[in-house]
């Protein structure tokens, strides 16, 4: 990823790999507390957008590099340029602002949810605003005992953004939402996980050998069914009963025309583990 003239970062700010069936995504700006440029966040979303129709890539985890942050939001010092204006226009025009937001972490945090591959968000340390939304859009979230999450927009005077409201209540409830929210309080990794916002503490030195367990566990999966239940659990909150259980439906129907669910029944059948594919 080149510099641009957003501000971008230099090349190695945002790194993937991809072993065994695992991309694995690093945020590398340690120093900056992997703080997010514009061209980073774009790159992301490319790769987990890649990531849904590469068969090669069966589980995606998210990680950010160093002890200061996973991902501490935005680099407000990295701005978009947009086109030239008319003599007179204002530096900023209504629906500037919301058009930002739409197509920058808006993006970024759907790009997560959408991904037809699960992603495991391996939260090494601080995740603040809208990194601590990032790492909830993931399906599973391992965290490093020293880490901590912050509704940090409270600190600064502003709503919250990046798809905050949305994950935060329907993952821990409209009024705890509201206390992270209306005091910015820090919560430390133990605390997010009684809360529900994380699936399990690990000690640091842990941190990525237990994100790698998980993920080769989810790439030896039957791919396409993991992605169902991704899809179906991700729209349960937002659609009637009669639409989640059509969904449902056509689901299954998809599901059970794959490689993958046929060797499952095959190896119920023939009693023996199955060896599942990916398609």
């Amino acid at each position: 990823m080149a510099a641009d003239e957003r501000g971008a970062a230099p090349e190695d700010a945002v790194q993937r790999r991809v072993e065994d069936g695992v991309a694995w995504i690093t945020l590398n700006r340690p120093e900056a507390g992997n703080a997010i440029t514009a061209a980073m966040r774009d790159q992301v979303v490319v790769w987990l957008e890649e990531a849904s129709a590469d068969l090669g890539v069966r589980v995606v985890v998210l990680t950010g590099a160093g002890e200061r942050g996973f991902c501490t939001g935005a680099d407000l010092r990295s701005s978009g340029v947009g086109p030239p204006r008319p003599e007179g226009a204002p530096d900023r025009a209504v629906g500037d602002a919301a058009r930002l937001i739409r197509t920058g972490w808006q993006r970024l945090v759907s790009a997560v949810l959408d991904c037809e591959k699960p992603v495991i968000a391996a939260v090494n340390a601080t995740a603040a605003g809208g990194g601590m939304h990032l790492a909830l859009a993931c399906d599973l979230v391992l965290a490093a005992e020293e880490s901590k999450f912050i509704e940090v927009f409270v600190r600064r005077g502003i709503a919250p953004d990046a798809g905050g409201a949305y994950l935060l209540a329907r993952l821990i409830g409209p009024q705890k939402a509201k206390e992270l929210f209306f005091f910015g309080d820090d919560v430390p990794a133990r605390e997010a996980e009684r809360l529900g916002l994380v699936n399990k503490v690990v000690p640091r030195a842990e941190l990525l050998d237990e994100a790698a367990a998980w993920a080769a566990r989810l790439a030896a999966g039957p791919t396409k069914a993991i992605g169902v239940a991704k899809y179906l659990t991700n729209r349960a909150l937002d659609t009637d009963r009669a639409t989640a259980l059509w969904d449902e439906a056509v689901g299954q129907e998809l599901v059970t025309g794959t490689e993958d669910c046929k060797e499952g029944l095959a190896a119920f059948a023939e009693r023996r583990p199955p060896v599942f594919r990916g398609w």
